[in-house]
């Protein structure tokens, strides 16, 4: 009785146990029921999150273009190919989803993806292991072009998919690169929902990347647990909005001149540095800007040279800052060109070292001060500043052209020289550009008043920002005076020493005459800091430059350019070339062929009839009866087989050079022999074709490993090898 008594009471317990714990969960089920919440969470909330997808729209980059519409830089469609492997996946599906014969689908994307079958398969076959959902091919099944995407899905492959992705591309490779920059895809976002953005890293890029990013757009859409598309949706679109087009000032003809023309004294002379820069004095304008060394912004690897040294880095200029010195005397009335000074060395007072020019000794006796402008003498500057100008008014004209500061040029990372004025013996130094360091593009800013009637411009790279949806113009910039440091007068005085310069009979500057222009400009010689202390020693341990304008009567074009430390190898005749050779390489091709391409009018008495080239309509034209009218016409012309022309890299109403490689490509192209070409025209060529492109080495075309004559479609692979031209000749 008493166990009995005892199960009884146990089960009572228990019953009651039961009971509690029933009433507490169905309570906490009604009141799920009734609030639809679980600690405060929304249930209906939570569920719909996990029933939705969201992908993020991305906006497109906006395009560079330059001053013509050539475009610089722009977001390249490709595709990015992957493997869905789970069975599980084709559950309902009337065709298979996923792969279900990894052998075959080796087979398959071996050739068109270039690569082993065998590679192909053990990525399926470890992923099948893995239980992975997808696979990808590594940088093989990247950047594939429409032409490859179409081409695979063609073969109907069940599990091979494809996702667009663009990639931020630059069709000229080295050009203007540390002008344009590059951008390159970054890690935004939360840690737990990261997410990728082409973002601007140097150049314009960077300086306009808000312009350029746009914003990204999504699309949401409630899914089952395969991804699918549920048969109401519930879809919500967000769309893109795009970025903004930059218009640049430069010119792609005369910045190709430039770029071709840098590489070439690159390649012979081996300097430490090469910067040039071209502008229009009338405008303030930037039409051309490069330096040496310089990289494709495509694949920015072992980059030598970020800066843009055109206006990041102030050295002392040298004899170039004359042109400045002479037009504070002119323009304070107290200078007299027929006057004549003892030139060779000049000390005013025992306490400063005494000033001696370029060929010292006794230099060439007495002289006048015109003619010491011509010989680019230091004694004659010297003079100025200290008997003539006054010190302290001369640093009133050197604020005047603005030496110190920044020119405020559209472009990043701009650094500004130092004048260096505190003792004596550097206000005097600082008359013939010694000392004082300045930038080459704040020597450009201040020349424009020399150029354009006394009118200093305001230099700039920018021309507008286009909204590529509405059309509409963002911003545009136009000419700004930004001072008067001399008056017309004293400019046009100027003008005629400075062709002087180059035209006299005692001049520094007889290697930069044209053909069918008169030049006038300013050589400059400067010496290179030691760090040990004072200068460094030997002919070649200089920066050598020139700051021109032509033609001299009415400039339209205006340039600098300067080489540092360019190996001034014998020539056959055991003479040793002057350091004015490779900057005179430089300025004569660029500004010879400039001028012409712009058709402004030669001023010399033999004047050539050069002018740029037409192109005339080409597309579904005859391509032997096309390439016989360019050739004729001055051109070098490529093309890649018989029949019509359906592609060309130069549109109908282009203006050309002579001399200018054009490419003809046909319906049914073959491979061009290709050997000596440029780097330039390689790569044109290969991104016309759409190939893939592989290079070694640097200088021209020594191989190829397409065959002349093979048959070419887009996405081929095409490996080359660049040797310098003189191995070349020596092989």
């Amino acid at each position: 009785m008493r166990k009995n008594k005892t199960t009884h009471f146990m089960a009572g317990i228990l019953i009651i146990l039961f009971v509690g714990i029933f009433l507490v969960l169905s309570g906490r089920f009604l009141y799920i029921q009734a609030t639809a919440e679980v600690d405060g969470v929304s249930l209906e909330a939570w569920a719909d999150k996990q029933r939705t997808s969201a992908y993020p729209l991305p906006a497109e980059r906006g395009k560079i273009y330059d001053s013509n519409k050539m475009l610089l830089a722009y977001d390249k469609p490709t595709y990015r190919l992957y493997a869905i492997l789970r069975e599980d996946y084709s559950e309902g599906a009337k065709k298979p989803r996923h792969v279900v014969d990894p052998e075959k689908t080796a087979m398959a994307l071996a050739p068109l993806l270039d690569m082993k079958e065998s590679d192909i398969l053990d990525r399926l076959q470890k992923g099948v292991e893995k239980k992975s959902f997808q696979v990808e091919f590594g940088i093989k099944g990247r950047g594939l072009s429409l032409q490859k995407k179409d081409e695979i899905a063609a073969l109907n492959l069940p599990g091979i998919n494809f996702e667009k992705e663009a990639v931020r591309a630059y069709p000229n490779g080295t050009f203007a690169s540390q002008i344009i920059g590059f951008a390159k895809k970054m890690e935004t976002g939360k840690k737990k929902n990261p997410q990728t953005q082409t973002k601007g890293v140097t150049g314009i890029e960077k300086q306009m990347d808000k312009y350029l990013s746009g914003k990204d757009g999504y699309i949401s859409f409630q899914r089952d647990k395969y991804n699918k598309k549920l048969l109401h949706p519930e879809e919500a679109v967000k769309k893109p909005e795009n970025g903004k087009n930059i218009y640049l000032t430069i010119d792609q003809k005369i910045q190709t001149l430039l770029e071709d023309t840098l590489s070439q004294v690159e390649e012979k002379y081996e300097p430490e540095r090469i910067s040039a820069v071209v502008m229009d004095p009338k405008t303030g304008k930037i039409i051309a800007m490069g330096n040496r060394p310089s990289y494709d912004p495509n694949n920015p690897t072992n980059v030598e040279n970020w800066y843009n040294d055109v206006i990041s880095t102030p050295f002392e200029p040298g004899s170039t800052v004359k042109m400045f010195t002479w037009a504070a005397a002119i323009e304070e009335g107290v200078y007299n060109g027929n006057e004549a000074y003892k030139s060779g060395q000049y000390q005013p007072n025992e306490k400063i070292k005494p000033i001696r020019d370029h060929n010292g000794g006794n230099g060439w006796g007495a002289i006048s001060y015109d003619e010491g402008f011509e010989r680019s003498s230091n004694v004659a500057a010297s003079k100025l500043v200290w008997e003539k100008i006054g010190s302290d008014k001369y640093l009133e004209y050197l604020k005047a052209f603005h030496f110190d500061q920044k020119t405020n040029i559209d472009l990043p990372n701009e650094v500004a020289g130092e004048i260096l004025y505190n003792w004596p013996a550097e206000k005097l130094t600082t008359a013939f550009g010694q000392g004082t360091t300045m930038t080459p593009i704040q020597q450009m800013k201040a020349a424009t008043a020399l150029a354009n009637g006394g009118k200093m411009m305001q230099p700039y790279i920018i021309e507008k920002i286009i909204d590529p949806n509405s059309k509409q113009v963002i911003e545009e910039k136009s000419p700004k005076v930004v001072g008067e440091p001399i008056s017309k007068k004293t400019s046009q005085q100027m003008l005629k020493l400075l062709e002087s310069v180059v035209n006299g009979k005692h001049g520094t500057g007889k290697n930069f005459k044209l053909d069918d222009y008169t030049v006038g400009g300013k050589t400059g010689t400067a010496q290179i800091p030691n760090p040990k202390g004072g200068y460094l020693i030997g002919h070649e341990n200089y920066v050598f430059s020139f700051l021109g304008m032509a033609p001299i009567d009415n400039p339209q074009l205006m340039m600098y350019v300067s080489v540092k430390q360019p190996k001034l190898r014998p020539k056959q005749d055991g003479s040793i070339p002057n350091g004015a050779e490779p900057v005179s390489f430089i300025f004569n091709n660029v500004m010879e062929n400039g001028l012409h391409y712009l058709n402004i009018d030669p001023d010399k008495q033999n004047k050539t009839k050069t002018k740029a080239i037409a192109i005339p309509s080409l597309i579904g034209k005859d391509v032997d009866q096309m390439k016989d009218v360019l050739t004729r016409r001055g051109l070098r012309v490529t093309t890649t087989g018989k029949g019509k022309i359906v592609k060309s890299n130069v549109a109908e109403g282009d203006k050309v050079l002579p001399n200018d490689h054009i490419f003809l490509v046909t319906e049914k192209p073959q491979m061009p022999n290709i050997i000596g070409w440029s780097f330039r025209d390689a790569m044109q060529f290969a991104q016309l074709l759409d190939l893939k492109t592989e290079t070694f080495g640097n200088g021209y075309v020594a191989t190829q490993n397409i065959k002349a004559g093979t048959k070419i479609k887009p996405g081929d692979y095409l490996g080359i090898e660049l040797v310098p031209l003189e191995k070349q000749k020596n092989n």
